[in-house]
């Protein structure tokens, strides 16, 4: 099985739950490994295919990686998530990957990153904050403005309240489109709370990710706030299926969304065929 997993990239290899972290009532994070450590090394925003026998396979975004495990924040929408969700600690699971181009992480040194995203939109861009913060000395002022639906549909409240605002030059801004009796933060759409928080453009990359009804409403603002297309990127997590541009499931045009994206810039996405 070594020997094939080497030879045919559909092969997953033999991963473990270390690790599950309760986020909000239907989104969990699993931090994954192997008997041989960490499956492999991705770059923020890259993918990885999960999968547990009897019951399917998925596409997934890599939220976050330590030393020798993978995180993957999980959202229960169906019947392998739900399985997921029922899993414990030491199930075992199939992973394969990278997948993927990334984030521009090199491209990204020395400037000013402003951050956007909404519910399980914050996964991926988490991997990309994570490693901004490792590597603090190579980018400029960071700037998170996260919402979700409520206060407990907020994903990763311990790097929003706790971690990420202890980060020296990094500020972040969370809303909900509701709040309860215990919510005394902003309510408001992520749109309109962009809008009210005005990111200067100047010397800014904006990268976003959420619900594609919220990205919709995003990308009209920042374009009122004065950002060019070249600034926002966007990761584009549609239909993917093999992970390796064989299957055709999410061509676009002529570009495979597993191997050109998911991440684009939007003067990339204003190229391709309007069917995403």
């Amino acid at each position: 099985m070594a020997n094939e997993a080497r030879v045919n990239p559909l092969v997953p290899r033999t991963g473990r739950i270390i690790k599950i972290v309760d986020e909000t009532p239907d989104v969990k994070t699993f931090h994954i490994t192997t008997d041989s450590g960490k499956p492999f090394t991705p770059l923020p925003g890259q993918l990885a295919m999960l999968s547990l026998l009897d019951v399917g396979e998925a596409m997934f975004s890599i939220t976050s990686q330590g030393p020798e495990h993978l995180e993957l924040a999980i959202k229960r929408v169906g019947m392998l998530t739900d399985a997921l969700h029922e899993a414990e600690e030491g199930q075992t699971v199939g992973i394969r990957g990278p997948y993927g181009n990334g984030f521009p992480v090199e491209e990204l040194k020395g400037k000013d990153l402003l951050f956007i995203g909404g519910g399980i939109g914050l996964a991926p861009v988490r991997s990309l904050i994570n490693y901004c913060i490792e590597h603090r000395q190579d980018y400029g002022h960071l700037w998170i403005i996260y919402g979700a639906r409520s206060p407990a549909d907020l994903c990763f409240k311990d790097d929003l309240f706790n971690n990420w605002p202890k980060v020296e030059n990094c500020r972040v801004d969370v809303t909900v489109d509701r709040g309860d009796a215990g919510w005394q933060g902003h309510e408001g759409f992520v749109p309109a709370f962009v809008e009210e928080l005005h990111p200067d453009p100047a010397g800014k990359v904006a990268i976003t990710c959420g619900p594609p009804i919220m990205i919709k409403f995003v990308l009209q603002s920042m374009e009122k706030l004065g950002y060019k297309d070249d600034q926002i990127i966007t990761t584009l997590e549609m239909r993917m299926k093999c992970g390796i541009g064989k299957c055709g499931r999410c061509n676009l045009g002529s570009c495979y969304v597993c191997l050109d994206g998911p991440v684009f810039t939007l003067a990339q996405l204003k190229q391709l065929p309007n069917e995403y």
